[in-house]
């Protein structure tokens, strides 16, 4: 029987939501294998604090050159392919890609399939403002998948925006902030979305499918399962 293949973790971004990755990986590999079956893996886990004070510095050229170096540094572990856990820092997947041999699982691309084994073309994003608001998510599931998105108004993005990087990445899960994200939901809803995308790894903490009238496509879970898929496809 061959083996499965080594999973190579980017994660760290935040630690909150890698952990569910982790979590969610070996669940799924014990739960198709079966017995005490778990998940080869590796991870290198950033020191977020750095990692968002240059994404608010836009220092995207930084961050990409950090994303490449521990892509390299997996590859050089054995790792068979890449998961990068997190959607934000998916703006540096074509440094990731360009830097090693080994392929990476977009976070996109199972989220969108998803969405449309659904049956729908226009669905709501939330994430953090770099992920709503610039092309390199939005237009991958535009582009590639022909779906419409629909992102909020500016001060719903701000709302979101500010309660992933004041509260989700340090773990607090408050109940007045998942009133705020049920809001914006809403408001997506009214505005024609047919399902909305937890577009940011963390608020998968904060939301759930009971707080949308409208299917959820939580990214999280979506690409540890699509991890696990891949990981497992060798096995005979």
């Amino acid at each position: 029987m061959a083996e499965q293949a080594t999973i190579g973790l980017i994660g760290g971004m935040s630690w909150e939501s890698s952990a569910q990755y982790y979590r969610l990986i070996n669940e799924g590999v014990r739960d198709r294998v079966g017995g005490v079956a778990s998940a080869r893996t590796l991870m290198w886990s950033f020191d977020f604090a750095r990692i968002e004070a240059l994404q608010h510095a836009g220092d995207w050229n930084a961050l990409a050159a950090l994303m490449a170096e521990a892509a390299k540094a997996l590859e050089r572990g054995g790792a068979d392919f890449l998961v990068l856990c997190t959607n934000t820092m998916h703006r540096c997947a074509p440094a990731i890609e360009d830097a090693v041999a080994v392929p990476l699982l977009h976070i996109a691309d199972p989220t969108a399939e998803a969405i449309r084994a659904a049956g729908l073309s226009r669905v709501g994003l939330l994430g953090t403002a770099f992920t709503m608001e610039q092309d390199f998510y939005r237009g991958r599931l535009e582009r590639r998948f022909g779906l419409e998105v629909l992102i909020p108004g500016p001060e719903d993005r701000a709302a979101a925006h500010g309660i992933i990087y004041r509260e989700l990445v340090t773990g607090q899960v408050l109940d007045a902030s998942r009133d705020v994200y049920r809001a914006v939901i809403q408001r997506l809803v009214a505005r024609g979305a047919q399902g909305v995308i937890l577009g940011c790894t963390e608020i998968m903490l904060l939301i759930g499918q009971e707080d949308s009238p409208v299917p959820i496509f939580d990214t999280t879970t979506l690409h540890a399962t699509a991890a696990v898929e891949r990981a497992l496809a060798g096995r005979t």
